[in-house]
């Protein structure tokens, strides 16, 4: 696998953007359309208290993928009411067409006393080709389990020979070093799903650490190309991620001749933090999509996307 970088395609603290949200355009996810690519992402804006509050918007680029064509100028989707798993944000979101409906898989969040947040899978539906969704009920779709006990988040879903399959993150456990705040430990798992509702799921993680046994493993993506389906991810240590670079994302990278069993080589990954960029102390969020027959990747840099998102293609 080879990505030649073509540089950070936009910055939210340049434009002006719903629910006064001033910065953060992270995990950028794409709908491909006839005449544009809708890219939607999660930017914050601070509530009463201080907090932040996570919201979804999109930007659409003409299919060069050079110029922006457009903002959105209202809420994408509502966040959830008192009390819901998605009150306090979304965060990401991923879509998939199914006929003359955007179906979209959020990430749901809501805070929690002993530690930051928690946070569910849920499904909401757009009619109107994505500048809208409505929620497909007030609760997920996905949630904590038996196996899975918190923190369920970081959906990709793609549809496979009929039948949806969703690459997922969830939450193995809590660390706590003083005088740190609790620091959280997650892994990517596997659903099926007939309907793209009711899922599957056995709880098992299926890329293997490189780190050690708390690597935090995020935001999976799917393609195929050439007979093998390919997955990118970021992964970091649970302590040190937000100082030290050395200990902050990167991308990992898997392959699969089933969907089911990955083997992972991030040494095939063909792409890595530059030397002195936007990109140059983390990457993470990583999207991957086809265009025109090329596969590109969307993906933050340094500080998790605060100042936006960057673009690869594969060659």
């Amino acid at each position: 696998m080879k990505w030649l970088k073509l540089g950070k395609i936009f910055d939210p603290t340049e434009h002006s953007l719903p629910n006064n949200c001033k910065e953060f355009a992270q995990s950028p996810q794409t709908l491909v359309m006839s005449d544009r690519v809708r890219i939607y992402f999660s930017t914050r804006e601070r509530d009463s208290i201080g907090k932040y509050l996570s919201h979804v918007a999109f930007v659409d680029f003409d299919k060069r993928m050079q110029n922006i064509i457009g903002i959105s100028s209202r809420t994408v989707i509502e966040l959830g009411e008192l009390g819901c798993f998605d009150e306090h944000g979304l965060f990401p979101i991923n879509v998939i067409r199914e006929g003359d409906r955007i179906l979209a898989y959020t990430t749901g969040w809501n805070r929690k006393v002993s530690v930051s947040a928690d946070a569910s899978i849920g499904l909401a539906i757009s009619r109107d080709e994505g500048l809208t969704f409505q929620k497909y009920g007030k609760g997920p779709v996905l949630s904590a389990s038996l196996n899975e006990p918190f923190l369920i988040g970081d959906a990709f879903v793609a549809l496979y020979g009929g039948l949806y399959h969703m690459w997922y993150i969830y939450g193995t456990k809590w660390l706590k070093i003083e005088p740190e705040p609790p620091d959280r430990v997650y892994k990517i798992a596997h659903a099926t799903s007939e309907d793209g509702i009711n899922w599957r799921r056995d709880g098992r993680q299926i890329i293997a650490d490189k780190l050690n046994a708390e690597e935090c493993q995020a935001l999976p993506t799917v393609f195929y190309r050439e007979g093998t389906y390919h997955m990118y991810f970021c992964y970091r240590q649970a302590h040190g991620f937000r100082k030290q670079s050395s200990s902050a994302y990167r991308l990992g990278y898997a392959y699969s001749n089933d969907l089911i069993h990955w083997e992972r080589d991030d040494s095939q990954s063909g792409i890595d933090v530059s030397d002195d960029e936007w990109d140059s102390q983390m990457q993470c969020y990583p999207h991957t999509f086809w265009l025109d027959g090329k596969v590109y990747m969307l993906y933050n840099g340094n500080e998790f996307g605060r100042f936006g998102f960057g673009l690869a293609v594969l060659y």
